[in-house]
């Protein structure tokens, strides 16, 4: 009786947390917010917000606006479809999620405003090969970027980072 009940509950602790659908509020081009959820999306990485990249003519454009604009207008087309599978150190659920039935991470990556992070290999060698998006230039990894540019503290520092 004992193992039973401790096998229970294992699978309960191991189990994904329930599927979340609703209207989402854009965060930046891989995260956003379903009501109080905070959702971050799986398999790719998209450059940060106050993140630029370089045109293939030389000029910077601002990549991580972008990817987030990008996000926002397919927000605006419909209720969100999550699927998550686990949640990361900052207690975001980490999904998988589609709009009218268009898994966002897919999109995001093939039309290249995301680079792949372990689940869209396909979509991204087709964006690299047509040269769309941060593959028409030069850009760092948005973790590189990461790296290299700490997040400021504050409301202020964020909004010098944008340069608002």
């Amino acid at each position: 009786m004992v193992l039973a009940v401790i096998a229970v509950v294992a699978a309960a602790l191991d189990s994904p947390p329930p599927p979340v659908a609703g209207q989402a509020r854009v965060s930046d081009g891989d995260s956003f917010r379903l009501g109080e959820k905070r959702i971050r999306l799986l398999g790719l990485d998209a450059p940060e917000l106050a993140q630029s990249c370089t045109a293939a003519d030389g000029r910077t454009w601002p990549c991580g606006r972008a990817a987030r604009d990008r996000m926002a207008q397919f927000l605006a087309a419909g209720p969100a479809d999550c699927r998550p599978e686990d949640t990361d150190q900052y207690e975001r659920l980490l999904a998988t999620c589609s709009v009218g039935g268009h898994d966002l991470g897919a999109t995001m990556v093939a039309e290249g405003l995301a680079i792949s992070a372990g689940r869209y290999w396909t979509e991204e060698a087709a964006a690299r090969n047509h040269r769309l998006g941060i593959w028409a230039g030069d850009f760092d990894a948005p973790r590189t970027w990461r790296d290299d540019h700490p997040r400021p503290q504050g409301i202020s520092g964020w909004l010098s980072a944008l340069g608002l």
